[in-house]
């Protein structure tokens, strides 16, 4: 929710428009990428690739290989609400589904991630949302309990896992909402 991502256009760096769209469209990406997202090295993910769908092979090393290009840019609004945060005091822990290889693209183009107080990164635990364990990582983090904590998201199952542990869960649509529902809160935004 903070950096838009598009891995079409890592993709297709490598093998152009409309093979990527042919590889996103027939190939299951999201489980594929989500298992890294859980701890799965890259070289086990391309390994499988291989294996189980060869013609896909330079597609899926195209995505890991021009990543960066997948960061398309902070989603509009968000930067400013945690360095608004950041400025009150307010804790923030960032909690992401990104695979440990990969997030270090992350800090490295956006400073806003310095604002916050630590970053849980689900390819590091080995566990990925909508896991309720991570969630609890990210609460001992930030030494508070989950009804003293506000989890954004723009994921329905994320949202509800967050929820079920007893979590001020709010669905992300916009900053605007968001500055809205945070205000809510009594949070200083």
């Amino acid at each position: 929710m903070l950096i838009a991502w598009d891995p079409h256009a890592a993709v297709a760096a490598g093998v152009g428009a409309d093979e990527a769209r042919r590889f996103l469209d027939g190939f299951d990406f999201a489980a594929w990428n989500h298992a890294c997202d859980a701890g799965r090295d890259w070289s086990d993910a391309l390994d499988e690739v291989a294996r189980t769908t060869p013609r896909w092979l330079p597609h899926a090393r195209a995505y890991v290989d021009n990543f960066p290009r997948s960061l398309a840019g902070p989603v509009a609004g968000t930067h400013e609400l945690i360095r608004e945060l950041h400025a009150h005091g307010v804790p923030q822990v960032g909690l992401t589904n990104w695979s440990r290889e990969l997030y270090p693209h992350a800090p490295a183009s956006y400073d806003v991630l310095g604002a916050l107080d630590d970053v849980v990164v689900s390819g590091v635990e080995g566990i990925a949302k909508p896991d309720e364990a991570i969630y609890r990582i990210a609460l001992e983090r930030i030494g508070l309990q989950p009804d003293r904590t506000a989890f954004v998201d723009d994921s329905l199952p994320n949202v509800a896992a967050a929820d079920r542990i007893g979590m001020r869960a709010l669905r992300f649509t916009d900053a605007a909402t968001l500055r809205h529902d945070l205000r809510g809160l009594g949070l200083p935004v």
